[in-house]
């Protein structure tokens, strides 16, 4: 049974797209917007190449310890190489960071909501 979430965020950049690629992956733009990203488990992907040529996944994985988002984050990372290479995509500086989500702060609301539910 899982008992922790982790969110795992890959970035790099594209590196050596050809016009073709380029083009593709303009007219898929609307779909890989950083207003719909999301942490999903088979990575979601966001850009905007007419920004620059620097792109994001995003992951949620899951573990039983602290130690398990180590591996979490080498799946990511894993993941989307070969997403990227399947498309031969080039990238370079591929960097990540994770997040164990029971270790992050709660929020106000979530403090009233546990406030709540003590008798």
């Amino acid at each position: 049974m899982t008992t922790r979430t982790f969110r795992v965020t890959v970035r790099g950049v594209f590196d050596g797209l050809t016009a073709e690629q380029r083009a593709g992956l303009l007219s898929r733009a609307a779909e890989h917007d950083v207003l719909r990203a999301a942490f999903t488990p088979e990575g979601h992907l966001t850009y905007d190449l007419a920004a620059r040529d620097a792109f994001t996944f995003r992951f949620v994985d899951g573990g039983d310890a602290e130690e398990d988002i180590l591996e979490a984050t080498e799946r990511a990372e894993a993941a989307a190489s070969a997403w990227l290479g399947a498309r031969g995509y080039g990238y370079r500086n591929l960097r990540s960071s994770a997040e164990d989500l029971s270790l992050a702060p709660l929020g106000k609301r979530q403090r009233r909501q546990i406030a709540g539910q003590r008798p």
